[in-house]
């Protein structure tokens, strides 16, 4: 891929869809590097790189948790705001198959599946976020305000150091 070839990717169709204005981000996507390798290449705060999680409930019931990039989630907490007994990172097959995107690309725009969504409530007091635009090297930079009226996820406060 070109470096200045952004990909349009479902998560892209959709931003567009619903007249978003974002910026496309490329950046040389490292294995295992997460959020730190994307703010390092970015030369962003990590803080501001929100990562899109695919998790399941004990029943098998998928969803999505978008958390700062210097976070980690609380799935006992999450589990306990959600009334079940457990919450636990999908396996990466089987985040891909519900997402539809492969894990290190993963968006919450244009899954393949609809999924609940929960936001960690401090990223919208944030000015700008850097979330996946649906491929591996890819961000997109956009207002909190707007993924909020895109994909209206719950709020929570789930968030670990």
């Amino acid at each position: 891929m070109a470096k200045n070839k952004q990909p349009v990717t479902p998560a892209i169709r959709m931003l567009r869809k619903h007249k978003v204005p974002f910026t496309g981000h490329l950046y040389n996507y490292e294995e295992h590097g997460g959020t730190a390798v994307c703010a390092r290449e970015l030369q962003v705060d990590e803080h501001a790189v929100i990562k899109t999680l695919i998790l399941e409930t004990d029943q098998g019931d998928p969803l999505i948790v978008l958390m700062h990039g210097d976070r980690k989630i609380s799935t006992k907490e999450l589990a306990r705001l959600l009334g079940v007994k457990q919450i636990a990172p999908c396996a990466p097959q089987t985040a891909n198959r519900h997402s539809g995107y492969q894990v290190g690309g993963t968006s919450p725009f244009g899954t393949r599946k609809d999924m609940p969504v929960y936001m960690e409530e401090t990223i919208a007091e944030l000015p700008i976020i850097y979330i996946n635009g649906g491929k591996r090297g890819f961000l997109v930079a956009m207002t909190p305000r707007d993924v909020i009226k895109v994909l209206q996820p719950a709020m929570v406060q789930v968030a670990q150091p």
